[in-house]
């Protein structure tokens, strides 16, 4: 049940190619915005698909574009947020390594639309591989005239440029990468202002995740209504989601936006492993609360459909855990992971973090009480909402919905508290 527009090429021969890429009708709509498009009217088309970003945050990518000030003397920038460090997600990987001309012709899209000359690729440091393949597809990009001067016989020109990071999951928030793009410590600025505004050098810059950017040659080509249609009103176009943990067939499957999280798993992913019973799903990368069997009975995965199944689309990893799961030690082994990965900036979330990690390692030793789950359900609000960036928020909200949604696998970990004897 799968569709495959952004993926539809992953099992084609020489794939990463732009033999291939233009013999499948590759850089068309490049070729269509730079030719008959003006750049509002991109915009425009975006807009009219209901595309959101596909990194995390899910906004509405041609109003993000929009808030861009067309007459600003600065220069312009778009930066590609391949920073993909979300815990059960590999999408981008993936579309990296498979289809780079994809979010090549994506990008230059973008850049037309927003009056950029120069583009840059943020990308994770642990995909150090996929760096000489998107460096070779700009070299052939280049040779075909998509890159440089005067690309497909127009006046416009742009340059792309592939910038490694070093594996801090901190800088998959945009003002952290711009930070570290700028040659700074990975620490997220204060907003407003934003970077459509003041981003990268202080100029006006889109920063958007590789799916996003590889959806926008499909809007161009076959228009901003023909994707919206593939999804769902607010939640338009196809998503993939990197599927992993209990189930029979892992991996990335590309799914219109509304498709059911139950079909999703019993259908695509063959159901669970060793015919086993679901028990729990984390259903958008590691950062949003967790789901009970129950609740994934109804939910359909677009961003409104998981709010009101009581979690988040986020980057669609999908976290699929058996009756066998003790969620404790699986919460556990997230905030181990958050922890690790606090820039350190701010009070709430470096001391926050450490504190709940404490915590757990103590009721991990079996040396914790019930008053040890009381502090932690007291310390969660004090870090969500009030760190310097989304981090703190992502640390606490899968404890806080593992504890309300199963208590049973915290309570068996720990001893009943012991009073304190009042002053005589």
């Amino acid at each position: 049940m799968q569709t495959k527009l952004l993926t539809r090429r992953f099992d084609t021969p020489n794939s990463r190619s732009i033999a291939t890429y233009l013999a499948d009708g590759g850089y068309a709509g490049l070729k269509k915005a730079l030719t008959g498009m003006q750049p509002a009217e991109v915009i425009e088309e975006v807009k009219k698909s209901s595309l959101r970003g596909r990194g995390g945050a899910g906004f509405p990518t041609g109003m993000k574009w929009g808030f861009v000030p067309v007459n600003s003397p600065k220069p312009k920038y778009v930066v590609c947020n391949a920073d993909e460090s979300e815990p059960g997600t590999c999408k981008d990987r993936e579309l990296m390594e498979k289809d780079p001309h994809q979010l090549i012709e994506g990008l230059l899209i973008a850049a037309y639309a927003l009056l950029s000359k120069q583009v840059f690729i943020y990308i994770r440091g642990e995909y150090w591989y996929l760096i000489a393949i998107l460096e070779q597809a700009i070299a052939e990009a280049r040779e075909h005239g998509f890159v440089g001067k005067n690309i497909c016989g127009t006046s416009f020109e742009c340059e792309i440029v592939v910038h490694p990071g070093a594996g801090a999951y901190i800088c998959g928030e945009e003002t952290a990468l711009l930070n570290s793009l700028e040659g700074y410590r990975g620490h997220p600025r204060i907003k407003p202002p934003f970077p459509a505004v003041a981003g990268l050098y202080g100029c006006p810059t889109v920063v958007n995740n590789v799916e996003t950017f590889c959806a926008v040659p499909h809007i161009i080509v076959h228009g901003g209504d023909w994707y919206r249609s593939l999804g769902t009103e607010k939640s338009g176009g196809t998503k993939i989601f990197s599927v992993s943990g209990h189930v029979n067939r892992p991996g990335n499957y590309e799914v219109r936006m509304g498709y059911p999280l139950k079909q999703l798993i019993e259908e695509d992913c063959g159901g669970i492993r060793g015919g086993r019973k679901l028990k729990a799903v984390i259903p958008g990368g590691s950062s949003v609360p967790i789901m009970t069997a129950e609740e994934v009975e109804q939910a359909t995965l677009d961003y409104e459909g998981m709010v009101k199944a009581g979690s988040m689309l986020g980057s669609g990893g999908v976290i699929v855990m058996d009756e066998t799961t003790d969620v404790f030690m699986t919460t556990y082994n997230l905030i181990h992971f958050y922890n690790h990965e606090s820039c350190g900036w701010c009070t709430p979330c470096r001391e926050g973090t450490d504190w709940l990690l404490k915590l757990f390692k103590k009721i991990a030793r079996g040396e914790g009480t019930t008053a040890d789950l009381d502090t932690i359900r007291r310390l969660c609000p004090n870090i969500e909402g009030r760190s310097h960036c989304p981090l703190g928020d992502a640390a606490v909200w899968p404890i806080t919905s593992a504890m309300k949604k199963f208590p049973e696998d915290f309570l068996k970990h720990v001893k009943p508290a012991t009073a304190v004897p009042s002053a005589a």
